[in-house]
């Protein structure tokens, strides 16, 4: 199990992200999935990932941002026919490895408040809630201290 993370660099890449994935994501609650708002998404400072497995098939989409000594995360689900797989582990070990180069004090990460699946997986890994969140209390803010 091995997962490439593939930096969309611009608008060529951000459509193939988009199409491989409008099926899987259209209907994801955490995000509004649409190639104007991915656009807009990277033009206020987030990066943004395709997640491909290793028959290269794109499984999800990944968002980061670092301010300050802090970086912000954010992830669509995988696609139903990926989950249970451990993909979500190597995604959270790919925002600590990023962090970490970075040399980054924090990783702050955002889930839909019903998406009880996220919450194991961030406790799982170290991460607390901050009791802050986002979009009219739908969007809850998670934090993990690196050191």
């Amino acid at each position: 199990m091995s997962l490439n993370f593939i930096q969309a660099l611009g608008t060529k890449d951000f459509k193939e992200i988009y199409d491989y994935t409008i099926d899987a994501f259209s209907e994801t609650p955490d995000f509004n999935w649409t190639l104007d708002e991915i656009k807009k998404e990277v033009k206020e400072g987030w990066e943004l990932y395709g997640v491909k497995n290793e028959e290269d098939d794109i499984v999800a989409a990944v968002f980061i941002r670092i301010e300050g000594e802090s970086m912000l995360t954010k992830n669509t689900g995988l696609q139903i026919p990926h989950q249970g797989s451990g993909y979500n582990h190597e995604i959270k070990e790919f925002f600590e490895q990023k962090a970490k180069e970075n040399k980054l004090k924090k990783i702050f990460h955002y889930c839909r408040i019903d998406n009880f699946r996220m919450y194991s997986l961030n406790e799982s890994h170290g991460y607390k809630k901050t009791g802050n969140s986002l979009s009219e209390g739908q969007i809850v803010e998670w934090v993990k201290n690196l050191k």
